[in-house]
């Protein structure tokens, strides 16, 4: 029985033990199929042919099943230093899978966060991050879990259209962005010392000035339409909840014009002293929430100049 042991890399080869008379036999009845059936072999053949192919370019990604914990450790390292992040994937999903216990695991998981993020994988990332927070609400890379997941909560600037095009997202659903900037938050609040902590701050101003924005722009559609309370209700909101943005100018401004509309004088004239002696500069047409972008930000679809996302710690 020991003889039949094959390599592992013989694991599917054929052994046939026929006679010589029985193999001149079979070669014929193969040779009349093939001539017989040209156009359908020649087909398969093709299709053999592309398979293998295929098989084996999808092979040469995927890990060697006989690599050790280490090696597929050191592959993946490998492979996030070069930003093959689909194929790190691979491999720190395959590390986790087969050494679930190991001395990598851990790290494999809060890589994998990263690579799903990095990969434009952001629901990935989110969940990857929820499931390290659930099993390890302890360890060291747990702050580096919420911080990437809040930035996963709210990508839409992150495309091409939007980098390229400068397409004002302030104009579309805001939930997701709520939703970031309310992870963002609970992370600085468990997390206020964290090294990853002065990027969510600045990434929370951000989503706050896009949110009063939003607002803003609801509140400017109901004054189209003569809804002024609706108007005010807006208005009132970015100045009670969302103070000190770039939109509280506008804000204080639609007050005026509203109250004015609704002939509520007193009302209209201490919005326009409150909006005079804070902002005696403002003028209706200017937008400081637009961003300019230099020419190197344009040209290269905003991808220089951003600032980067960093990996765990080993």
């Amino acid at each position: 029985m020991i003889g039949l042991i094959k390599e592992p890399s013989k694991a599917f080869s054929v052994q046939c033990g026929l006679s010589s008379v029985e193999s001149a036999i079979l070669m014929t009845m193969v040779h009349k199929f093939i001539k017989a059936n040209t156009p359908n072999i020649r087909t398969l053949v093709v299709l053999i042919c592309l398979s293998v192919f295929y098989a084996c370019s999808s092979n040469e990604e995927m890990p060697d099943e006989r690599l050790i914990e280490k090696d597929l450790y050191d592959q993946a390292q490998i492979r996030l230093k070069n930003e093959n992040y689909s194929t790190a994937i691979i491999s720190l999903e395959t590390l986790e899978s087969r050494f679930p216990f190991g001395r990598y695991a851990e790290q494999a998981q809060a890589e994998l966060i990263y690579a799903y993020y990095k990969n434009f994988e952001y629901e990935a990332s989110r969940s990857a991050a929820d499931r390290f927070i659930n099993l390890h609400p302890r360890h060291p890379h747990t702050s580096y879990a919420y911080y990437i997941k809040g930035l996963s909560s709210f990508t839409d600037d992150s495309g091409l259209f939007a980098r390229f095009l400068g397409s004002d997202l302030s104009k579309r659903d805001m939930d997701p962005a709520q939703s970031s900037f309310d992870d963002l938050s609970e992370f600085l609040s468990r997390y206020p010392e964290s090294k990853y902590a002065p990027h969510a701050k600045q990434r929370m101003i951000y989503l706050r000035n896009l949110l009063a924005k939003h607002e803003m722009h609801v509140a400017g559609y109901y004054m189209e339409r003569r809804a002024y309370l609706a108007a005010i209700g807006r208005a009132k909101y970015v100045i009670e909840h969302i103070p000190n943005t770039p939109q509280t100018p506008f804000a204080l401004s639609v007050l005026v014009e509203a109250y004015g509309m609704l002939d509520y004088q007193e009302l209209k004239q201490s919005n326009l002293e409150v909006l005079k002696s804070n902002f005696p500069g403002f003028s209706i047409k200017e937008d400081s929430v637009t961003e300019k972008r230099s020419w190197v930000n344009v040209i290269s679809l905003g991808f220089f100049g951003d600032k980067g996302i960093p990996a765990p710690d080993a």
